[in-house]
C-alpha cells in the first residue's frame, strides 16, 4: 500500500491504479468482521468517494450498524452513532448553546456545544423513528455540508458521509421520510439475508472470542483526494446521454416515457438522479481500475440510485408492483 504523501503525488492514471488497490484491501479488512455484503461494500465506498450518502434498508441482526462501524475503522475516520427515537430534538443531532461562567471576570456567556452531527462518518439509526422536524435536522448538514446555530454557521470537516438505516417491517411509532430526505440520500441499499453458508460462517465466528483486528487503510486525506479524481473522470457523450434519457423516462408526464411508467408511476426521478448515476458510474469504474465509465456501469447503479425517488401510484400498489420491479423493466426498454 502506498502512503499519504504517495499518493498525493501520482498522477490520474497512477491514482486509478492506487483506489484499486485500496478498495481490494478494504474489502479484505471489513471481510474479517462482515460475512458476505460484498455488493453493499462496494456501494457504500462508491457513495463514500462520490460524497454522496446511503440508506439502509434491512430486517433486524443483518449486520447494518457493525458494517458502517467497522466502514469507519478501517477508513480511520471520526465516527458517531445517533440513535433516533420519538423524543429525539434537532439540538440533539446539530448540538446546542450552553450557559458557561468565566471565573475570572465574574460573567456569564453562552458557547455552541458540538452535537454528533461534527463526525466524518455519521449513523442516523433507524432514521424513521424521529418526527420530520428532527429529521429536517439533517437535510443542511447532509446538502451543505454545514449547521446553522444560533445565527452562526459551523462548518462540518470533511469527508462527511451519513449513513442511515430503516426497519422495513416494524412500522408503529415511526415517522416516513419526507420526499426531500430522501432525495439527499445518493443511494437506497437493501439488504439481503445471508445464505446458509454465509450464516454458519456468521453464528460461528459471533459465538466465539474470534474478535478481528482490522487494519486502517485509508485516511480522510487520501479519501478526499480520491474524491476529487472522481470529479476528474471523463464522460463520454453516449454514456452522460444515457443516464440522463433513462431518468427522463421515470416523468409519467415525459412524451416519449414508455405506457408502463404512466400507468404505474405517480412522480419520477429528478435532476439529482442523473447526476447521481454519472458519479456513481465514474466512481466503479475507477474502483475497477478503469479510466473512464460505459454504459453498463449506469446500468449497475441505477437500482439503487432510483429505488427511492419514483413513487408508484395506486395502480402499482393494487397490483403488487415495486419500484425496482419497474426499474427492472424500464432497463429492458431503455
Amino acid at each position: 500500500m502506498k502512503t499519504e504523501k504517495e499518493i498525493e503525488k501520482l498522477d490520474d492514471v497512477e491514482a486509478v491504479a492506487a483506489i484499486k488497490e485500496s478498495f481490494n484491501a478494504i474489502k479484505k479488512e471489513i471481510a474479517k468482521a462482515i460475512v458476505g455484503q460484498n455488493e453493499i461494500v462496494e456501494q457504500l465506498l462508491i457513495s463514500l468517494l462520490a460524497r454522496g450518502h446511503c440508506l439502509l434498508v434491512g430486517v433486524p441482526g443483518l449486520a447494518k450498524t457493525l458494517l458502517i462501524k467497522t466502514l469507519a475503522e478501517v477508513l480511520d475516520l471520526k465516527f458517531s452513532r445517533i440513535q433516533f427515537t420519538p423524543d429525539l430534538m434537532p439540538s440533539d443531532i446539530t448540538g446546542t448553546e450552553v450557559i458557561e461562567d468565566d471565573r475570572a471576570t465574574g460573567t456569564k456567556s453562552f458557547r455552541f456545544m458540538k452535537g454528533p452531527v461534527f463526525a466524518n462518518i455519521l449513523l442516523a439509526d433507524e432514521i424513521n423513528r424521529t418526527p420530520p422536524k428532527t429529521q429536517a435536522a439533517l437535510l443542511e448538514a447532509m446538502q451543505e455540508h454545514h449547521v446553522t446555530a444560533a445565527g452562526q454557521k459551523f462548518i462540518l470537516e470533511e469527508p462527511f458521509f451519513v449513513l442511515a438505516t430503516q426497519n422495513p417491517i416494524e412500522q408503529e411509532g415511526t415517522y416516513p421520510l419526507p420526499e426531500a430526505q430522501l432525495d439527499r440520500f445518493m443511494f437506497n441499499l437493501w439488504l439481503e439475508y445471508p445464505t446458509v453458508k454465509e450464516e454458519i460462517q456468521i453464528v460461528q465466528s459471533t459465538t466465539s472470542m474470534y474478535t478481528p483486528a482490522l487494519s486502517h487503510i485509508l485516511g480522510k486525506k487520501e479519501i478526499l483526494f480520491f474524491q476529487e479524481l472522481v470529479r476528474r473522470v471523463p464522460v463520454a457523450e453516449n454514456v452522460m446521454a444515457y443516464a440522463v434519457n433513462l431518468v427522463s423516462k421515470t416523468r409519467p408526464t415525459d412524451p416519449s416515457s414508455p405506457q408502463f411508467i404512466k400507468n404505474w408511476l405517480r412522480w419520477g426521478a429528478g435532476p439529482r438522479a442523473s447526476q447521481y448515476l454519472v458519479l456513481g458510474a465514474k466512481t466503479r469504474a475507477i474502483l475497477d481500475g478503469r479510466h473512464t465509465p460505459d454504459v453498463e456501469d449506469i446500468r449497475k447503479v441505477v437500482g439503487p440510485v432510483l429505488r427511492h425517488r419514483i413513487v408508484p401510484n395506486f395502480n402499482a400498489e393494487a397490483e403488487n408492483v415495486s419500484p425496482i420491479h419497474i426499474i427492472d423493466k424500464l432497463l429492458q426498454t431503455v
